[in-house]
C-alpha cells in the first residue's frame, strides 16, 4: 500500500549510548572546489546505535565507514530550485497533485492538495529559499544527489558525521538537551502538538545553519526536518548488520529517515537524539521531511 495513503506521525524514542571509536578522528576542515558546502569526514570505527531507544534502535553495535564528504546543512529550498531549473523535474508531489501536511493550528496531519515543494503547506505557503526543502519523496532527493554528482548517506554514514566524535553523548552536541540554557536545535517546546512556546524562535522550519554546527562543522543534524537515507529500513537489522560500510537491507518497503524535525518534542517525540531512527515509505513527502547528500572520496 501507498505511503501516501498511510500520513503518519514521525515519532522518537528516549535515549542512546553510543561512543566513537579513536581511529574515528576530527576532520581537517579541508574544502575543495569540487566539494563547495561539504565536510570531509575520515571515517572508521565507532558504535552505532543504543540500549535504551526502541527495540529497532539497537542492539549497540561496531561498524566502520569509509571516508566521504558530506553536506554540511540540509539542501535548500534555493539548491533544489536550481536543480529544477536545470532540469525541468517533476516532484512525486506535484505529480500527484497533493501531500502530507502537519497543520500547526490544529495539531492534525492532513491530505492538502497543491502542497509540494515550493509550496510546503499548500498554494497560499511559500518556502523559504534559505530553509531546507521539504514535501520531497526518497525519490526526488535520489534523483537531486545524482544531478549534482553526489548520492543520499547510508545510516552508518549519517550518524557517524551526525555524533561529531564526541563519545557516548546522547545528543549531537552533548548530553543536556538546552546546554547553557538555550536551544541548541529547531524542535517543538511545549505540549506537542496543541502548544509551541516556540523557546528555540521559530514555529516550524529553521532557515539552515541557524543553531550551532555539531563538532564536525554539521548543521541541524538534529531537529528541523528529518533526513532521507539511502537504506531500506528494517527493525531487525542492526542485529545483521555488516561490520564495514553498512548498506542496509537488500529490500523493503519503507527507507531509513534519520535526525528528527521541528515536530519533535520533549513529551512525545525525541527523535532528535542522535541514535533516533524512523521510516517512511519511499513515495512519502511532508512538510518536516528533507534530505542532505554524501559524495564517496573515491
Amino acid at each position: 500500500m501507498s505511503g501516501r495513503l498511510l500520513i503518519k506521525v514521525l515519532i522518537g524514542s528516549v535515549c542512546l549510548l553510543a561512543v566513537l571509536a579513536p581511529e574515528a578522528e576530527r576532520p581537517s576542515g579541508e574544502r575543495a572546489s569540487s566539494h563547495a558546502g561539504m565536510v570531509f569526514i575520515r571515517g572508521g570505527a565507532f558504535e552505532m546505535g543504543t540500549p535504551d531507544g526502541f527495540a529497532f534502535e539497537g542492539p549497540v553495535h561496531q561498524v566502520s565507514v569509509s571516508p566521504f564528504w558530506i553536506d554540511e546543512h540540509e539542501v535548500t529550498v534555493g539548491e533544489f530550485a536550481a536543480f529544477v531549473k536545470a532540469t525541468g523535474y517533476v516532484t512525486d508531489a506535484e505529480r500527484f497533485g497533493w501531500s502530507a501536511v502537519f497543520r500547526i493550528d490544529d495539531g492534525r496531519w492532513v491530505r492538502v492538495e497543491g502542497a509540494d515543494w515550493r509550496s510546503p503547506e499548500g498554494p497560499n505557503s511559500e518556502a523559504k529559499s534559505d530553509e531546507p526543502v521539504t514535501q520531497v519523496s526518497w525519490q526526488d532527493a535520489l534523483n537531486y544527489a545524482r544531478w549534482a554528482g553526489k548520492r543520499l548517506p547510508t545510516e552508518a554514514e549519517w550518524e557517524c558525521a551526525a555524533r561529531g566524535g564526541i563519545e557516548g553523548k546522547r545528543y549531537a552536541w552533548g548530553d543536556e538537551l538546552r546546554p547553557h540554557n538555550k536551544c541548541a536545535a529547531n524542535f517543538w517546546q511545549g505540549n506537542f502538538p496543541f502548544d509551541n512556546s516556540r523557546e528555540d524562535g521559530y514555529q516550524g522550519r529553521a532557515p539552515v545553519g541557524r543553531f550551532p554546527a555539531n563538532s564536525y562543522g554539521l548543521y541541524d543534524m538534529a531537529g528541523n526536518v528529518w533526513e532521507w537515507c539511502a537504506d531500506w529500513f528494517d527493525k531487525s537489522y542492526y542485529g545483521d548488520s555488516a561490520a564495514l560500510d553498512p548498506q542496509g537491507p537488500a529490500f523493503g518497503l519503507e527507507r531509513s529517515i534519520r535526525g528528527g524535525s521541528w515536530m519533535c518534542s520533549e513529551t512525545y517525540c525525541q527523535g532528535y537524539r542522535v541514535a533516533a531512527r524512523s521510516h517512511a515509505t519511499p513515495d512519502s513527502a511532508m512538510n518536516n521531511l528533507g534530505f542532505r547528500c554524501v559524495r564517496s572520496l573515491k
